[in-house]
């Protein structure tokens, strides 16, 4: 039988572990998350005229730090200097736009994917929908200087037979478009998507699928971090607040199979190094 002294002992050392351990939850919470965007990446990131940033991405990890009972910090950096920055510990980890390559998965840890980054073809109102690439047959198609977009067009000009102008700003083939210069602008599917949001003359035409997605990257040591926000990143899916935040910044309802919607059944990107396919159940507030 234990003494009524050494009982009180054991008490007072498990109720000090425990407040001790409480004590570091709390100040763990009172430490603001850090991370970044490229608050020239509209509608992602962009500068609102009182100061800060807003934006798809901005949203996105506000609500995310507010689930994980966290305050957070974003910072409008240039993009060339995120990860960087991350690698650095300047950033917890980056809510800017990262898409997931091989390249990077070898040195990142990312979360699941929260958007597709495909392609999309943005026109006048009056123009013809394309349905399908033979559709771009004797069109000029106006691209962004240096992009995906650009590589995009001219690797597949001969094969559908449309021309393709190249413009230093994706603003200037968009304005191409809109003098009759250019038939379509090639673009991000999100950014056009905005695009078309903003001037009613314009729509969105056909979507070229990728199948890569954009994710939230986290240092390659920090898989407590990154398996955290993925828990919180599903949860968000799950209750449709990733698919709102789509419709509210983008003015599209992301299908079923889009990376906004769709759960991953482990932690990070499926098929990429990193991915844990360890099943998940998330665990929702």
């Amino acid at each position: 039988m234990k003494s009524p002294i050494l009982f009180s002992c054991i008490r007072a050392v498990s109720f000090a572990l425990l407040c001790i351990g409480a004590t570091a939850a709390f100040a763990q919470a009172q430490v603001p998350l850090r991370t970044a965007v490229d608050a020239t990446f509209a509608p992602h990131a962009m500068a609102k005229l009182g100061g800060g940033v807003q934006g798809f991405n901005v949203d996105l990890g506000e609500e995310l730090a507010k689930r994980l009972g966290r305050k957070i910090e974003i910072e409008g950096a240039e993009f060339s200097g995120l990860v960087p920055g991350l690698n650095s510990r300047r950033y917890d980890f980056l809510v800017a736009p990262v898409t997931v390559t091989p390249e990077r998965a070898k040195s990142l840890l990312f979360t699941e994917g929260y958007l597709d980054t495909d392609y999309t073809f943005l026109g006048n109102k009056s123009a013809p929908a394309i349905v399908k690439l033979e559709d771009l047959k004797g069109k000029t198609v106006a691209v962004n200087k240096g992009s995906n977009y650009e590589g995009w067009a001219r690797a597949n000009a001969e094969k559908y037979g449309f021309k393709f102008d190249v413009y230093g700003a994706n603003a200037d083939a968009v304005q191409a478009v809109q003098s009759g210069r250019a038939d379509y602008n090639l673009a991000g599917t999100t950014v056009v998507a905005w695009v078309a949001k903003q001037n009613p003359s314009l729509k969105t035409s056909y979507t070229i699928k990728t199948g890569l997605v954009w994710a939230l990257p986290f240092r390659a040591d920090d898989k407590a971090g990154r398996d955290a926000a993925s828990n919180a990143l599903k949860c968000m899916k799950k209750d449709g607040t990733v698919a709102k935040l789509a419709v509210k910044w983008f003015g599209f309802q992301p299908d079923a199979e889009n990376s906004a919607v769709k759960i991953a059944p482990g932690t990070g990107v499926p098929g990429t190094e990193g991915y844990d396919a360890t099943p998940v159940t998330p665990k929702c507030a």
